[in-house]
């Protein structure tokens, strides 16, 4: 939730009113981002994102190489709805993934 504050004058007096904006689901962002390890290899985890994240084997395989060198990569966006399910499935093929939300304006 976010707030506003607005203030609202008239002749008598002053007054601040505090509106609380509800950030709809369709302004919320997330990121899916999966995390380094010393355990999964590079086949694997280029395997896994082909098959869950639905990429390409260069997009997946460019992927692994950030993953590996810069320790976590964002490897899918959309709604959180659309990327649990895929974060799920990472995570049971043995993957480092969590989703970050992040809200636009």
């Amino acid at each position: 939730m976010s707030d506003k504050l607005y203030t609202i004058s008239s002749d008598d007096h002053t007054d601040s009113v505090t509106i609380e904006a509800e950030v709809t689901d369709a302004l919320q962002q997330a990121q899916l981002v999966v995390y380094n390890d010393d355990f999964n290899t590079f086949d694997w985890v280029i395997q896994c994102f082909m098959e869950v994240c639905n990429h390409s084997f260069e997009q997946s395989e460019q992927l692994s190489l950030i993953v590996h060198y810069k320790g976590k990569a964002i490897v899918k966006t959309g709604n959180f709805e659309k990327l649990k399910p895929m974060k799920d499935a990472l995570v049971e093929r043995g993957l480092s993934a969590v989703i970050d939300t992040m809200v636009t304006r």
